[in-house]
């Protein structure tokens, strides 16, 4: 692994409400990627508290990476990507939004919030064996991240 030098493993922060879409992912990074440390928050409020390592967070690993859909409860996908760019303990964090939105606004939306990049939810599994594939081998193989 070059993306983060020194590191054993890679903390990853999945936000999805989805039960069968974090099954799958899970299933897939186990696969494909198993120096990932997959955690898991299933609303953008929770998510929030994760990275800023509130509550029942207070001793949560600083993620890597985000992974955030857009279509949560309580606070959605933007709404988080928003405050986690206007938290300046956290404007830094790599964020990539995995979504089943196709749409032109959530897209441009997205971007001029600050993501770092839009990815299209697949719709089997082999699509996700082959998003967790490019993650992998983008994130932490080909680009260099700040420490945590």
């Amino acid at each position: 692994m070059t993306g983060r030098t020194g590191a054993a493993l890679f903390e990853i922060l999945l936000v999805e409400d989805s039960g069968a879409d974090v099954f799958l992912m899970q299933e897939a990074f186990e696969e494909v990627s198993p120096q990932v440390r997959l955690h898991l928050a299933s609303d953008g409020v929770e998510a929030l508290a994760f990275l800023r390592r509130q509550g029942e967070f207070a001793d949560a690993p600083r993620p890597d990476l985000v992974l955030l859909d857009l279509n949560l409860p309580r606070k959605s996908g933007l709404e988080v990507l928003a405050e986690v760019r206007g938290d300046a303990g956290l404007c830094a964090l790599p964020v990539m939004v995995l979504s089943t939105s196709d749409a032109r606004h959530d897209v441009k939306r997205a971007y001029e919030l600050g993501v770092n990049a839009y990815m299209l939810k697949p719709r089997d599994l082999a699509g996700f064996f082959e998003r967790v594939r490019l993650i992998e081998q983008f994130w932490l193989s080909a680009v260099r991240l700040p420490d945590r």
